[in-house]
């Protein structure tokens, strides 16, 4: 039996600054912690109503028990604001302080811009620090703009799609929490026939001790038009437990088409409870692009809602674990109207006793006929210790529909192994390629920065390996 270990190189991501916030709050979730985040960013009165009813909400559910343990993750010593400067938001990059810009060209960040963006934002702690958007595509009605910003300069839009019909309030307890302390994040609107050809970025950055962060992601992609949105994430590791809750909404209007990119790298002491839901119209597409590598326990399930005829959902996603890791990630597909389709590839690799779940939904309602789909689910497992498992949920109320579902689970056989060392490679280099063409269809399909990074993290930094 062959035993095998990846080291993934943290040095970089595990970079961290003193804190120096010019506000935070006490750790755990009061009434005064919510009404406080709203006082100091002045939001109007609807929202802050907004946050209270989230709150209540959030008070009321209990803690879900369907996945992965929470029992580690202590809500009452999480910081749920941390405000780093007092002014935020940079337009120029060079007015950003000095450590935080430090931090974001470690992480590729504004390089990646320059090189290839069509705008940039840099989300740390709870705020902005930095939002970008090149001028060729303000001139088209392009907004790109953090969301606390977004809510004072255009706040009927805001307002409109917010929390409302996408993810609402009171959809699930990390819903409930997000919509109470929810800062920063990026807001995106493509008007009617605009076609962004490059894509929009945000980099997600948590710094200090046990602290959360909660950026919310609102996404309008206006009739006819096309926009491809990145996010990366990542966090130092203080062996601590940290949370982050975020939330994204897209919304893909009639004959508009969306896609999200996401590598998620948080530390190993992260909670990732994330939430990520589309809604699609009328000849719509929305495509998912989802990496986890990070976290000590994820539960991650981008969702499509196909709600107009002829509506599309692809969907494409890897998760990691090792040592200590839980990633419980997967696909929720919701055909509700006729001629729509989806396909799911998902792929997993646990390693080192790590714990990796396919949990997906495919709903297909009645007259929702001549829909299509296609779920197929791939597990690595690199040891005996490591685990993997496949729960889907499938459920069809209507005769005229295509579906496929497919679902395999292996390790990488000495015979492989084998075949390739006889042909000269070392058994590490010799794994790093079985590995490799495992996962060459996810990778090649993210961006190219992203895909180096994400190569770096799978793929370069694997040693260890012991006959």
């Amino acid at each position: 039996m062959v035993k095998e270990q990846f080291m993934i190189n943290r040095e970089i991501l595990d970079h961290k600054n003193p804190e120096r916030a010019v506000l935070k709050t006490p750790e755990g979730l009061t009434e005064e912690t919510v009404r406080l985040i709203s006082k100091d960013k002045n939001e109007p009165e609807w929202l802050l109503q907004k946050r209270l009813q989230s709150f209540k909400y959030f008070k009321e559910m209990p803690l879900p028990t369907w996945g992965p343990s929470l029992e580690k993750l202590n809500l009452d010593k999480i910081v749920y604001y941390i405000k780093p400067d007092e002014k935020g938001g940079a337009r120029n990059w060079d007015d950003v302080p000095e450590d935080i810009k430090n931090t974001f060209e470690k992480l590729g960040i504004p390089e990646v811009e320059r090189k290839a963006l069509a705008g940039a934002g840099a989300i740390y702690e709870s705020q902005a620090a930095y939002h970008n958007l090149k001028q060729e595509w303000e001139k088209k009605g392009v907004i790109f703009e953090d969301m606390d910003e977004a809510v004072k300069k255009y706040p009927e839009l805001v307002k409109k799609y917010f929390m409302t019909n996408c993810v609402p309030i009171n959809d699930h307890k990390f819903a409930s929490l997000h919509g109470a302390v929810w800062s920063s994040g990026t807001f995106i609107y493509v008007p009617k026939n605009v076609k962004v050809t490059i894509p929009l970025q945000a980099y997600f950055r948590k710094n200090a001790i046990r602290a959360g962060q909660f950026e919310h992601t609102l996404i309008i992609a206006d009739e006819g038009s096309e926009v491809s949105y990145i996010e990366g994430c990542s966090s130092p590791q203080y062996n601590e437990s940290s949370l982050h809750a975020g939330c994204v909404e897209i919304y893909v209007k009639k004959n508009a088409r969306a896609r999200y990119s996401s590598i998620e790298n948080w530390s190993k002491d992260t909670f990732n409870l994330n939430t990520k839901r589309a809604v699609v119209e009328e000849n719509g597409i929305i495509e998912w692009i989802n990496a986890n590598t990070g976290s000590a326990c994820t539960m991650l399930y981008p969702s499509s809602i196909l709600k107009g005829k002829n509506a599309k959902s692809d969907f494409i996603g890897i998760a990691v674990a090792a040592k200590d890791q839980n990633q419980d990630t997967g696909h929720k597909v919701y055909h509700l109207a006729e001629n729509t389709s989806s396909t799911v590839q998902s792929k997993s690799i646990s390693m080192d006793g790590g714990i990796t779940t396919y949990r997906g939904i495919l709903k297909i309602v009645k007259g929702a006929k001549n829909s299509r789909s296609s779920v197929k689910c791939d597990a690595l497992i690199l040891d005996d210790k490591s685990k993997s498992d496949t729960i889907p949920f499938i459920e069809i109320t209507e005769e005229k529909v295509d579906i496929a579902h497919e679902a395999t689970a292996g390790k990488i056989g000495a015979e492989q192994l084998f075949y390739l060392m006889s042909r000269g490679l070392k058994e590490e280099e010799a794994m790093k390629m079985v590995v490799s063409g495992f996962i060459e269809p996810i990778s090649k399909n993210l961006p190219g920065e992203y895909a180096i990074e994400f190569n770096r993290l799978i793929e370069l930094e694997m040693e260890g390996s012991v006959g």
